[in-house]
């Protein structure tokens, strides 16, 4: 069991239980799942760098990750319904507590100039949103191999009813929100 789960279990669904008054247990917000998902523009003039973002994605990850399509076609931007346009992943139960607590511990606290993230990326419903600008802040990309610093987008998928609960839990888990 991950380092991150058994924490949740033996420590954060006590403490959520005390702060929120929950009587029963099965009220405590819990993290369902975290998808990841990496754009690539270029992919439509260039197969090579979603081949490469994909693999990239599948080495932070360890996962194999999902080639996404384009929905609808804008001419503007060269793109035609159906064409790749990017890569993602959903991650659950023991990868998806070992990525949050990598996450958590390693990678956030190598970005530059980080002094947090912001409480801003909330949907209303306690799923919350992070956006990353460089891949290479995961310790398993090679600087060397990349072709181009590319950005992902994760979003940690609660049951919480709130922001507020969604807040509390990954406050618990370790998530580093700036200080008001």
């Amino acid at each position: 069991m991950s380092r991150l789960k058994e924490k949740f279990k033996n420590e954060i669904i006590q403490d959520l239980m005390k702060k929120n008054n929950y009587k029963n247990i099965m009220q405590v917000p819990k993290l369902k799942k975290v998808a990841i998902n990496m754009g690539v523009g270029e992919a439509t003039q260039n197969r090579a760098a979603l081949d490469s973002s994909r693999k990239e994605l599948e080495v932070i990850t360890g996962q194999h990750a999902l080639i996404t399509k384009a929905k609808k076609s804008i001419s503007n931007f060269k793109l035609r319904e159906g064409s790749p346009i990017g890569t993602m992943t959903t991650l659950r139960s023991e990868k998806m507590y070992d990525f949050v607590d990598r996450l958590f511990s390693i990678v956030i606290p190598r970005i530059r100039d980080f002094n947090g993230v912001s409480r801003n990326g909330f949907d209303g419903r306690g799923n919350y949103t992070l956006g990353i600008k460089e891949q290479i802040v995961f310790p398993e990309i090679v600087y060397d191999k990349i072709d181009k610093i590319r950005g992902m987008n994760i979003t940690f998928v609660t049951n919480a009813m709130n922001d507020e609960e969604g807040y509390d839990l990954l406050k618990a888990l370790g998530m580093p929100f700036v200080n008001i």
